[in-house]
């Protein structure tokens, strides 16, 4: 039966073509690399090279075979890594669920960071909106929340306050109010508006409703389709329409009343009923400079 040394063995005579090569690369006599590599053959019952030419070189049936057991190493590391992290109570995964409109860049830098110091954990990111994430938390569906603050505060969670999204008022250039040099509060109410809310139905209050006629979606990418569509306007995260306004057909309505940019709060939430594993405590210290 082969082990996981031969076929270290294999893999490194493959990539630096000798047998000598592979002794030296993995700390070996080259007889011992030579031994292995032909008991390895005896058990598999294949060649894997070809021993008539000056250099051992690698047979179509090795070439074959070596994706095969650059696999089985790699599936030995991570066994090795997953019974480490669990000898020092790592979690074994971890479920965020973060609204739509916090998906900003600085979000995936954490998670690459997060995978390099606990390559053992696997991590299910979750989409939900503000308003649904305190029951994910306090359900146990997820073991960190990020949201838009709000004044209803659950017993069962903790929050931490992390900073401010910024908003932009926008339409589609084929939009009414597009031709408007300035808008005042009065004309928005003449539109129809776009808004995100969750499951339950509910949004967070810094959310403000201005027009009497308003459409719905439950993530702020839809409601980005539908304005590009001129079916209303919304405030849309400011990091989406950095990438969004050069090529599509958005358009920032000048508003009068917003002296800057309209920012609502945002936090970090988890459950009062677990304790913090090393790599939740990770993530959530990480997660405080999303928005920095």
């Amino acid at each position: 039966m082969s082990n996981i040394e031969q076929l270290r063995m294999f893999v490194e005579a493959a990539r630096t073509g000798s047998f000598s090569g592979s002794a030296r690369k993995l700390g070996k006599a080259q007889s011992a690399v030579s031994q292995a590599i032909s008991n390895l053959e005896i058990d598999l019952g294949v060649t894997l090279f070809d021993r008539t030419t000056r250099k051992p070189t690698i047979t179509p049936q090795g070439e074959l075979l070596l994706a095969h057991a650059k696999a089985v190493i790699q599936q030995s590391a991570e066994l090795s890594m997953a019974a480490d992290a669990m000898s020092r109570n790592e979690e074994v995964s971890l479920t965020i669920a973060v609204d739509s409109a916090l998906l900003v860049p600085r979000l995936f830098d954490i998670l690459q960071e997060f995978s390099s110091c606990y390559p053992a954990t696997s991590i299910e990111l979750m989409t939900v909106d503000s308003a649904d994430v305190i029951n994910f938390i306090s359900s146990s569906k997820a073991d960190l929340g990020c949201m838009f603050s709000d004044t209803v505060f659950s017993p069962d969670v903790d929050f931490c306050f992390i900073g401010h999204l910024p908003f932009t008022p926008v339409c589609s250039l084929e939009h009414a109010l597009c031709q408007r040099k300035s808008v005042a509060l009065s004309d928005l109410i003449q539109h129809r508006q776009i808004m995100q809310r969750g499951e339950s139905g509910s949004m967070p209050e810094q959310f403000p409703e201005v027009s009497p006629e308003i459409w719905w979606s439950n993530n702020f990418e839809s409601v980005l389709a539908m304005v590009k569509q001129s079916l209303g306007w919304a405030y849309l995260p400011s990091h989406y329409l950095k990438k969004q306004l050069p090529v599509s057909q958005l358009h920032t309505i000048p508003v009068t009343f917003d002296h800057k940019e309209w920012s609502p709060p945002v936090d970090l939430i988890t459950s009062k009923k677990h304790a913090y594993g090393p790599a939740l405590a990770w993530l959530f210290n990480q997660m405080k400079s999303l928005l920095d």
